[in-house]
């Protein structure tokens, strides 16, 4: 897994060898990353990779011009090793780790606004339902920032109706979401 574009791009994104981690394929970052860029300007955006894993999503907006990457991940190993892909970027001034689940990161009460919100969680983990209404009702998103979550198609159905919209892309096996913060939750 590597990065694709910026002033990173190349560099070697590790991940642990474990069912707790599916990375979104290169194939699907560089689509997500292609949409994002006609839609946003990274040069000095602040972000959000919740559910990070290795944190290849938040390094890569990183990589395309993020000032500051903040990321959530809940287990601790999984963390270790994205704090070792921060390292090794030299990037340990512009990132910051929440080692919480990311339905209690949701409900903070006191937080940072941010641009861009990538959500990768397990496909099967419904608690996405609740972090995307959490993130969008307390007011996560600037004005017109953007909140991007990857599900599967498996989760199709639960997910159009937890969502309340459709999906808004299909790459391979993963539907693409996309939120601001005009989303109405009912």
């Amino acid at each position: 897994m590597r990065i694709i574009a910026g002033k990173y791009k190349g560099r070697v994104v590790k991940f642990p060898k474990s069912d707790l981690v599916r990375p979104t394929t290169d194939r699907n970052k560089e689509s997500i990353f292609n949409y994002l860029t006609n839609q946003i300007d990274f040069e000095g955006i602040k972000a959000l990779d919740i559910y990070a894993g290795s944190g290849s999503l938040g390094l890569e907006a990183l990589s395309r011009g993020a000032s500051e990457v903040h990321f959530v991940e809940k287990d601790f190993r999984v963390s270790k090793m994205l704090e070792e892909n921060i390292s090794s970027l030299n990037a340990k001034n512009e990132c910051k780790i929440f080692r919480m689940e990311a339905l209690r990161f949701s409900k903070l009460k006191d937080h940072e606004k941010y641009n861009l919100i990538l959500a990768d969680p397990p496909f099967f983990q419904h608690d996405i339902h609740t972090v995307v209404k959490n993130l969008i009702v307390n007011n996560f998103l600037i004005e017109d920032g953007i909140l991007l979550v990857e599900r599967s198609i498996q989760t199709k159905e639960k997910d159009q109706e937890a969502f309340q919209q459709e999906y808004f892309r299909k790459l391979g096996d993963s539907l693409i979401y996309i939120f601001d913060n005009q989303k109405n939750f009912s």
